[in-house]
């Protein structure tokens, strides 16, 4: 099974929702553990990476610099 790939300041949609009713999350931290942001309410969460990697369902949005990175 293919890793998903995700960055720094992505958009993830996560398959359970936050408590405020959205599941969509940014990720804010990167490292062994990921610290992501409720787009909703901001409330922020860190978690370890395996558990992160199990619960999203997809990315929604890349960040704005990987953007700006792939046309030079």
């Amino acid at each position: 099974m293919e890793r998903k790939q995700f960055e720094l300041g992505d958009v993830v949609e996560m398959k359970k929702p936050h408590p405020c009713g959205t599941n969509e999350m940014e990720i804010i931290r990167m490292g062994m553990d990921i610290r992501i942001k409720c787009v909703g309410c901001k409330h922020s969460v860190l978690i370890p990476r395996l558990k992160f990697e199990k619960s999203l369902k997809k990315v929604l949005r890349r960040a704005e610099n990987s953007a700006e990175q792939g046309g030079e």
